[in-house]
């Protein structure tokens, strides 16, 4: 199976003693296995055992899991009777002092400052229920994750296939062009000497010999041949599957080399099947970089 490293899954569940929770895992590509958990602080012990459980099963990628607990909130009311008995007692005094009838407001007195509290209570934190419970889901949503990857990791491979396809297209056509390059060069060089020596003769034999040198160092018979070594290597990577997106992208680096090289042979030479060859080597240098973005997202 050869996975992508983009994915998305979601689970949600419930502890035993009942504080519900959601979980979900997202990955984008990476170099390396880059893992970010965005849990509750309470949860540290949680942590350490899904970060072991992700290294186990992923190779590769920027993963981040969230975890988000519905915690349930508990409100402990408590009046303080002696504050309560000392507020009414001095309103009795005042009321005796003043001739004022002595009535006090129940509501008043118990919106004093101190006269009641109260203390809420959440009861989650350092819960072992709830890292057993989360702990159990998370084989199920890695799977998930990896169906996700390992959909997206088929239409890369596709459309990799497809790029090396027309790299072998492009290869075939630049070998059959090539041939015709000597010739060109030959014709080239006798006009050019021609106008140069103004009507003295040169022979055949000379002509021949130069324009050899010349074919010679426009000749890409050797890129070729390595270019198709490096598209059958790369098609035969892609058949045995697993983790490959490194090796990949370091074969696409040898293809991009030879494809610059051919361009730098052929720059300065003449004639159709030359001008072809350069077209050809510019269009395979726009395969691989095609190819190579579509590396970069594959574990």
């Amino acid at each position: 199976m050869i996975y992508s490293m983009t994915g998305f899954a979601s689970a949600r569940g419930v502890a035993d003693d009942k504080p519900g929770f959601s979980l979900a895992i997202k990955s984008v590509n990476h170099r390396f296995l880059d893992l970010h958990m965005r849990l509750p602080s309470y949860c540290d012990a949680l942590e350490m055992q899904m970060r072991r459980l992700l290294k186990e099963t992923l190779k590769r990628g920027h993963i981040e899991v969230t975890l988000q607990v519905e915690r349930k909130s508990s409100a402990l009311i408590e009046l303080n009777a002696d504050l309560l008995g000392a507020y009414v007692d001095a309103f009795g005094k005042a009321a005796q002092m003043y001739g004022l009838p002595n009535q006090p407001d129940l509501n008043s007195l118990l919106r004093i400052p101190g006269v009641m509290t109260a203390e809420t209570t959440t009861g989650v934190e350092g819960n072992a229920d709830l890292d057993a419970a989360v702990m159990a889901e998370m084989p199920a949503l890695i799977e998930k994750l990896n169906i996700v990857r390992a959909q997206e990791g088929a239409a890369l491979v596709a459309e990799l296939r497809a790029s090396m396809k027309k790299l072998r297209i492009f290869a075939d056509e630049m070998a059959s062009l090539r041939n015709g390059v000597r010739e060109a060069q030959f014709e080239r060089l006798r006009t050019r000497l021609a106008e140069l020596t103004d009507g003295v003769t040169v022979s055949d034999e000379r002509i021949l010999s130069e324009a050899a040198v010349l074919a010679e160092k426009s000749d890409v018979e050797e890129e070729i041949v390595r270019l198709k070594t490096h598209i059958d290597r790369f098609t035969a990577m892609l058949d045995e599957g697993g983790e490959l997106g490194k090796r990949l992208d370091f074969l696409l680096q040898e293809l991009n080399r030879e494809a610059n090289t051919m361009l730098s042979k052929t720059g300065a030479a003449a004639g159709d099947n030359s001008l072809r060859i350069t077209e050809l080597g510019l269009e395979i240098k726009a395969e691989i970089e095609k190819a190579r973005e579509q590396v970069q997202n594959i574990e």
